[in-house]
């Protein structure tokens, strides 16, 4: 079992059990950290709870008492649990630092570590580099944001093997000396301000990810985001840029053609499966650190012929007597589904909709040209309904469940067009995860 390095402290509050905390509780338990536990839910966790009590863990569920601070040195948090929280409020004014879990993931394994965020692009970046480096038979491991509890996967990792971290800005907020030996920065925009209060305190978030780096540490940058090439001028990391409007020595970049790294010829655009320009991006970072990490040209054409999406992110699903279905449910804000209608050309009739966070959908209206009609649900029917109407769109039509408005698009489709779900939304008013919507999705369009 892999130990800590320089973790000096003794007593550490695990707030939040969740897949993250739990393992989070774990580990330091098996390093001989004294570990209480707090969650809000008394149950569904008691599995969890009977396990980490064995281990010699002090476990407090139901409300967060302020005596839960008592003798704690350390706050290990889940990334979902706002900092005015009061007890982590109290936890500030008492000097008690307060760490995610991938803080401790990276004390473990900070040299193995490709490190990948992003406002979009995430989860689709790091399949990617993953499966690059696979093809190129690099031992790999993937975790992060993207389902896998890093510092379970840490404790795992051989020294010949790296792990592909995605990092959410919650996750990254969280940390104080974690440092991947690569970072991928992939575009910075407004998003998650409920969480964040304000576009810099969310911006500082995404920067940690280079925070800690050193001159022997890689930085890959979009060059072409302003705010992006701005914020890395404070990296003491090496940099690597990628752009889709320029010619680079240094990184990726592309042309009419063709992706190239430096002056190498990766691969034709002709020859690429997956979608969208937004996509061309994701696919020239993934270019930049899968090489950085030993990648051959020939594992990355591999996977670039082959790989068509990741679940969620304009993944197509269905051909239904002509009519295509893509399933973009990850789009839980306006950029994304901005990118996704930008991906097609031919007609399309857009399902949106979901969590109304206070935002109005006025961006999204030069993307509107070529969709004919749009199905509406969720909190945020009324606002994307007048937008419907500025585009002078000819079908709009509300919807309750998933099931009426994929009936409702197809019953108002023609050959030829595209179905796209990209609801611009969260989706915590109706469904528990933007997963849950898509399988939704995916679940009535296969009923056709």
């Amino acid at each position: 079992m892999k130990k800590l390095t320089n973790f000096p402290y003794a007593h550490a509050l695990v707030l939040g059990l969740a897949k993250s905390g739990t393992a989070a509780a774990r580990l330091l338990l098996q390093n001989g950290i004294k570990v209480r536990v707090n969650d809000k839910q008394s149950s569904g966790n008691e599995e969890a709870v009977s396990e980490l009590e064995s281990m010699g863990a002090e476990v407090i569920t139901g409300f967060h008492p302020l005596s839960v601070l008592d003798d704690i040195d350390i706050i290990v948090k889940n990334p979902g649990i706002p900092y005015e929280n009061p007890l982590l409020t109290e936890a500030a004014n008492r000097g008690i630092p307060i760490i995610t879990e991938i803080e401790i993931a990276g004390n473990l394994v900070e040299s193995s570590i490709i490190g990948i965020t992003g406002s979009n692009g995430k989860t689709t970046t790091t399949t990617l580099i993953t499966e690059m480096l696979r093809e190129s038979n690099q031992p790999v491991q993937v975790a992060g944001n993207i389902g896998y509890v890093a510092s379970e996967v840490a404790q795992t990792l051989k020294e010949s093997e790296k792990m592909v971290l995605e990092l959410s800005s919650f996750q990254l907020m969280g940390v104080q000396t974690f440092k991947p030996k690569i970072a991928v920065l992939l575009n910075i925009f407004e998003a998650h301000l409920d969480y964040h209060k304000t576009f810099e305190n969310y911006k500082k978030a995404k920067c940690n990810i280079f925070a800690n780096q050193s001159k022997d540490d890689n930085l890959v940058f979009n060059a072409d985001d302003p705010v992006v090439s701005e914020a890395v001028l404070q990296a003491s990391s090496y940099k690597i840029p990628f752009s889709m409007e320029k010619q680079l020595n240094d990184g990726a970049w592309i042309d009419d053609n063709n992706i190239y790294y430096g002056s190498e010829k990766i691969i034709s655009r002709s020859e690429i499966v997956l979608v969208g320009s937004h996509n061309l991006q994701n696919i020239l970072a993934a270019v930049c650190a899968a090489k950085l990490s030993g990648a051959t040209t020939k594992g990355i054409r591999e996977v670039l012929t082959t790989f068509s999406g990741v679940k969620h992110r304009t993944q197509y699903v269905e051909n239904v007597a002509g009519r295509l279905f893509y399933n973009d449910s990850k789009a839980t804000n306006i950029l994304a589904t901005q990118k996704a209608l930008a991906s097609f050309q031919q007609p399309v009739i857009l399902l949106a909709g979901g969590l109304d966070r206070g935002n109005e959908f006025d961006d999204l209206l030069p993307y509107l040209n070529h969709v004919k009609g749009m199905i509406l649900f969720g909190e945020t029917t009324e606002k994307l309904e007048k937008l419907a109407n500025q585009a002078n769109i000819d079908f709009i039509q509300r919807a309750e469940t998933m099931n009426e408005a994929v009936t409702y698009a197809f019953d108002h489709s023609e050959e030829g067009d595209v179905i796209l779900m990209s609801p611009a939304c969260a989706s915590w008013d109706q469904y528990r995860s933007f997963e849950e919507r898509g399988d939704m999705f995916i679940q009535a369009v296969h009923t056709l």
